[in-house]
């Protein structure tokens, strides 16, 4: 067997790499069950990476470096880390987009970058550490999924209602039409268009009831003072689309 192989074969070095092979493609299995961007590749390859970058940086003592003569080299293996979680960043910001208000893939982006930390442990040979940060990271991604699954869920909803100069529908009115359908009362704010002799109200607010914000919408089409109306839907989840309704 060549002797560049030896090193490998220690438990100081296979152990925290395969446990770090491990770990990643537990977390990647989370994600690609959920249909995400990021999903077992990926994470099994930051995890693992990050482990091999780790056990690079502290066994610098076996690396192949020419020096000049009377140099001096001074090591800190912790810089390696800053490295691997800096450029984890920008990773996952590749996977976090903007769709509307809608703000979708962070928490991929956290697990990411979970990943690369939980192989850095793995790395510096925390095992009892990062065993811990394992579990309690698929606690956080399986179990409290399946807790926020039976929670209510709350539905921000962002309307936009336009009326006729002189309308009966003041503000007034339509702070009392939200609190009819069972949406919370917010700040509400004007603005008047003269060109075309219309007044715009425009209020964000949130309901944990969808068939409160459906009630809404039929009110208003049905309302004849208002001549157009747009409701943003955005779930807490964001694992839905967010519909657009226009009146």
């Amino acid at each position: 067997m060549p002797d560049f192989l030896l090193p490998v074969l220690t438990a100081e070095m296979w152990l925290p790499l395969a446990s770090s092979l491990l770990t990643g493609m537990l977390i990647g299995l989370d994600r690609e069950l959920q249909g995400k961007p990021a999903g077992l590749r990926t994470h099994t390859l930051v995890c693992f990476a990050s482990t091999l970058l780790t056990l690079a940086a502290a066994h610098q003592a076996q690396w192949t470096v020419d020096l000049l003569p009377g140099t001096q080299v001074v090591s800190d293996p912790t810089r390696m880390a800053h490295g691997i979680l800096t450029g984890i960043g920008f990773l996952g910001a590749g996977v976090i987009f903007r769709e509307g208000s809608s703000v979708h893939g962070l928490t991929t982006a956290a697990s990411l970058w979970i990943a690369a930390a939980l192989g850095v442990v793995y790395g510096v040979g925390m095992f009892g550490v990062a065993l811990v940060g394992t579990v309690a990271t698929l606690v956080v991604l399986i179990a409290l999924r399946l807790l926020y699954a039976v929670l209510p869920r709350s539905s921000s909803l962002r309307l936009t209602i336009t009326v006729g100069e002189g309308a009966d529908l003041d503000a007034a009115a339509v702070r009392q039409l939200l609190r009819t359908h069972g949406l919370r009362d917010q700040p509400l704010s004007q603005s008047y268009d003269s060109r075309n002799k219309t007044i715009q109200f425009t209020t964000s607010t949130y309901s944990r009831n969808l068939s409160g914000c459906d009630q809404l919408a039929e009110a208003l089409r049905a309302h004849s003072a208002v001549l157009g109306y747009t409701m943003l839907l955005i779930e807490d989840t964001g694992a839905t689309d967010s519909p657009e309704r226009d009146g």
